[in-house]
């Protein structure tokens, strides 16, 4: 039985799908909630889909409080097929994502400040439950308030001329995809200087220069690493 200390056990199944991702988030969420430290092991797993991927780098801004034990050889190939390489967390406290595309006009954008006393507001709009939940698990965590959207239209609709901090906007929705999206948020003045920033499973040259002319601040592609994230976010609004 798993105390406090020890942490919750939990032995994951050897197809890691969405179905599996989800169940997972919730329980990562709870287990976040109640600050029980969650231990996985990973022996069986055969197959490793990208939402779960996506989870795993999520529960990593939890350092001390996720653990992976006895990996598989699936487990570890599915990070290095992703170009985001797995280094034991036994041995290193924690796992690097390295490859990670990431776009912004760091010669433009201001170093990061103190963290102040209020909450900085982020909007993210993404027609993935498991993408939005991910998000609001790291940006939570990092001390961020966030206002989700399920689509492009919704974001629009969520947003009005309210102000927020950054938004941050998928590329391929329904209703509304990312660039008209960017292109509308650019054109009320309210949002003329909000930085946007894309994050999608596009890397096509040409579908990041649509982006940037449409006005988007910054560009990075799915599975993002959370710290990156973050650090991105205090980097175009310290």
């Amino acid at each position: 039985m798993a105390t406090e200390e020890t942490g919750e056990l939990i032995k994951l199944p050897a197809v890691l799908d969405l179905s599996a991702a989800e169940g997972f988030l919730g329980t990562m969420l709870r287990a976040s909630e109640a600050g029980v430290p969650l231990r996985l092991d990973v022996s069986a797993v055969e197959t490793l889909t990208m939402p779960c991927v996506q989870i795993i780098l999520a529960a990593r801004r939890g350092g001390d409080n996720l653990s992976i034990e006895n990996p598989s050889a699936a487990f570890l190939a599915a990070f290095t097929d992703l170009g985001l390489p797995w280094i034991d967390a036994q041995a290193d406290g924690n796992m690097a994502a390295v490859n990670t595309t990431m776009e912004t006009a760091t010669d433009e954008i201001p170093t990061a400040m103190e963290d102040t006393d209020m909450a900085k507001r982020v909007l993210t709009i993404d027609d993935s439950k498991t993408m939005r939940d991910m998000l609001m698990l790291t940006l939570s965590d990092a001390g961020y308030d966030v206002i989700q959207a399920i689509d492009g239209q919704d974001g629009i609709d969520v947003l009005g001329d309210d102000k927020v901090d950054v938004v941050i906007t998928d590329i391929n929705m329904p209703k509304m995809d990312g660039y008209e999206v960017i292109r509308n948020l650019r054109s009320n003045p309210t949002h003329k200087s909000t930085p946007i920033l894309v994050l999608t499973t596009e890397s096509d040259t040409e579908k990041k220069n649509l982006a940037r002319d449409a006005g988007a601040t910054g560009w990075m592609v799915k599975p993002f690493d959370p710290d990156q994230l973050v650090a991105t976010i205090r980097k175009v609004s310290p």
